[in-house]
């Protein structure tokens, strides 16, 4: 099964994708190659709130980077709104830097500490040419309002807010270009947890108002789950589950899906949706991946034939993918 099969509302395809970069060990040692993602297939829909998790390494924001063209694919297709992202150029490629925005995680790394926040969320309209003075400014004041934030923080600089609020200067100015897809790449993993919830609901309120599409990417599978219609599950740069969001609240059904899941802090150890022991162990170097299933060697359930043999997405339900051999094709 192919996650992706460039479904009509289908703004971002991603289509057996991967990437690939050439590592060297020490001084003189061999060039080796490391494969942050791999394989990876899956439609963004219109309006859709998707979230990927997976450890770090797993190749979350390499996903996010690559959706972005902040990185190029050395294998498979990218496509947004049906055209391959590499063949935009020109004034094509401005409007696409316009539709897609990325979130990061870090507000402090993103916002320039030597302007005002008025400087920073009026820097897209400059670059893109975007209006005129007076129109800027009646743009910024409707974002502020839509973010949630005084117009008194406009002469401030970043250093004057509190972390919450840069988030939200980062978000304001993610949108000043009107995009179509906004990723947010662990864009609350660094606020406290009331501050989190406030930027989560926040998220959730622009994803109604202006009809976003939101890639969510996470660690936290139940924060993910309490917010994305879907979600995505990758481990080692290869996607072992794609699932709706009732299926994930039930643990998934992939081993890791429901390990990652039972190792969560937040979520009810009484559930009892399984009896297997939280996920332990490293998950394994990206240059030496293991053969076969690259989980096999955390896998509580593993059988032989996963230590040589890859898994493919396989059709559970309709829009409901595992990759795992306990799972074979539902037909």
């Amino acid at each position: 099964m192919s996650s992706s099969n460039n479904s009509p509302d289908a703004v971002l395809s991603f289509e057996q994708a991967g990437i690939q970069f050439d590592t060297r060990l020490g001084l003189f040692g061999k060039s080796l190659p490391l494969h942050a993602l791999q394989d990876v297939s899956f439609d963004l829909r219109r309006g859709e709130i998707l979230g990927i998790v997976g450890e770090s390494g797993s190749g979350k924001s390499t996903l996010g980077k690559l959706a972005m063209r902040l990185l190029e694919p050395s294998s498979g297709a990218i496509r947004y709104e049906g055209k391959l992202l590499q063949d935009y150029r020109g004034s094509a490629l401005k409007q696409l830097r316009c539709d897609l925005q990325m979130v990061f995680q870090d507000p402090n790394a993103s916002l320039n500490p030597r302007f005002t926040i008025a400087q920073c969320l009026r820097e897209p309209f400059v670059l893109h040419k975007r209006g005129k003075a007076a129109e800027q400014q009646q743009e910024i004041a409707q974002l502020l309002q839509i973010v949630g934030l005084p117009a008194t923080v406009l002469q401030r600089y970043p250093h004057e807010l509190s972390g919450g609020q840069k988030q939200r200067v980062v978000i304001a100015r993610a949108l000043a270009l009107k995009p179509k897809v906004l990723i947010a790449d662990e864009a609350v993993a660094a606020l406290d947890a009331s501050v989190k919830a406030q930027i989560i609901n926040l998220l959730l309120d622009l994803q109604k108002q202006l009809q976003l599409s939101i890639i969510f990417i996470s660690h936290d599978l139940p924060m993910v789950e309490a917010m994305c219609d879907r979600v995505l599950v990758l481990y080692l740069g290869r996607l072992m589950e794609d699932a709706p969001r009732e299926l994930i609240n039930r643990g998934g059904l992939h081993p890791y899906t429901q390990a990652l899941w039972k190792s969560s802090p937040t979520v009810d150890t009484e559930a009892g949706f399984s009896d297997e022991e939280p996920l332990s162990g490293e998950i394994p170097s990206p240059l030496k991946p293991p053969a076969g299933c690259v989980f096999h060697t955390r896998c509580p359930k593993t059988l032989p034939e996963c230590k040589t043999r890859v898994p493919e997405l396989q059709t559970q339900a309709p829009g409901h993918g595992v990759a795992c051999l306990l799972y074979p094709r539902k037909q």
